[in-house]
């Protein structure tokens, strides 16, 4: 079996969850149009941004999936929440304590949910 290299989130606006992704991530797409963005995510993993009314067979559901981003440490999850929670992004839970680890969660514009943790030792 392939290893995973692209995620793809269907998105009402590709310009602006292109834009979205570009700030949080902080990294440009490689590929954009009016129906389609691509991202490096990570090393060896894409970010597929796919216009939700070009999709076959039709998506149904706007967000509802989550993309979890590993920090380094508590200190950096909670700088990036404060960055984030800065430039306006949705927060959907405040940092906190879970059973994994250190983490909170954002939402993008199509209420999509990116985590950020930091796992327990």
């Amino acid at each position: 079996m392939s290893d995973i290299g692209f995620v793809l989130l269907y998105v009402e606006s590709v310009e602006r969850s292109r834009a979205f992704y570009e700030a949080v991530l902080g990294r440009a797409a490689i590929e954009s149009s009016p129906t389609f963005a691509m991202l490096p995510a990570a090393p060896g993993v894409m970010l597929g941004l796919w216009r939700r009314d070009g999709v076959e067979p039709t998506a149904t559901t706007p967000g509802g999936a989550e993309i979890a981003i590993s920090a380094g440490s508590e200190e950096a999850v909670k700088a990036t929440h404060d960055d984030w929670r800065g430039r306006g992004v949705a927060i959907a839970q405040a940092p906190t304590q879970m059973d994994f680890g250190f983490t909170f969660v954002a939402l993008d514009p199509d209420g999509h949910r990116v985590r950020v943790f930091h796992p327990r030792s």
